[in-house]
This record gives C-alpha cells, structure tokens and sequence, in this order.
C-alpha cells in the first residue's frame, strides 16, 4: 500500500476494509464469567489459553456472529467496560433471559429516545452488556 492511495475520493485513505471488532472484557474469576456467559447469556468457548496451568485465563466465546474475549490478564483490559450487541429480537432476548435463572439479574427491557429496545446487563466484573434492536419504522 502506497502512502497517500485515496479510497472513495478521501486521500490518506486505504481500499483495505475493516472486519467486525471482538472487544475484550476483564473477568477475575472463571467459574463466574461462564456461568454469565456460558449458562445464562447461551455463548459458546471457541478456545481457551493459559501460560501456564496456574496463569490468568484468556477464552474467545461465540453466539451467532457476536464473539467476545473475556480476560483474566490486568493488562488486557478495564473492568467496568459498555459493549452495545445488536439482536435480532430485543423482546425475544428478554423473554430468553427471564426464563433462566440467575440469581444477580432480572433485566427488563427499555424503549430509548433514539428508537431502539434495549435489554442492560452487567456482568459479575462490572462490565456494561446492552443487548439492543432497532425499533420497526
């Protein structure tokens, strides 16, 4: 790639495209963050990585196209993060989730000003889920 290739008529821009971002959430404790995200919130472990047996913990977990790292590493990441997932279905997702039991949660949903439905989690480390569909024109 050349400094100064125009992309769309825009200078300094490359033709080269970006892919969806996996954002990387601070979890301290494992049995925690699966039971979150495993049992109540339906992802998947994609993989898992340790150093060593006894080393923080570092997983890829899926649902759909919506793939999250979780991070037991103090460097990766800050607790207390916001991550927006859009769904199919925010009314569905609700309905999903209040039929599981997880004791910490009893998310509703919220119609916002800027037309979306929108389910707000937060998991056991502090980090911000907000589930969220846009409203029928």
């Amino acid at each position: 790639m050349e400094f100064g290739h125009t992309h769309a008529g825009r200078p300094g821009v490359s033709a080269m495209s970006m892919q969806a971002p996996i954002p990387i959430l601070r979890m301290f404790d494992e049995v925690k963050a699966r039971a979150f995200y495993i049992d109540y919130l339906g992802f998947q472990v994609v993989f898992e990585h340790r150093f060593e047996p006894d080393l923080p913990l570092y997983m890829e977990v899926v649902r759909g196209a919506c793939r999250l790292h979780l991070s037991e590493h103090h460097g990766d990441c800050t607790p207390g993060s916001a991550v927006r997932i859009k769904v199919d279905d925010a009314q569905a997702m609700a309905a999903e989730l209040a039929g599981k039991s997880y004791k910490p949660l009893r998310p509703g949903i919220e119609t916002t000003p800027w037309d979306t439905y929108e389910v707000c989690l937060t998991d056991p480390f502090g980090n911000r889920i907000i589930l969220y569909a846009d409203k029928p024109l």
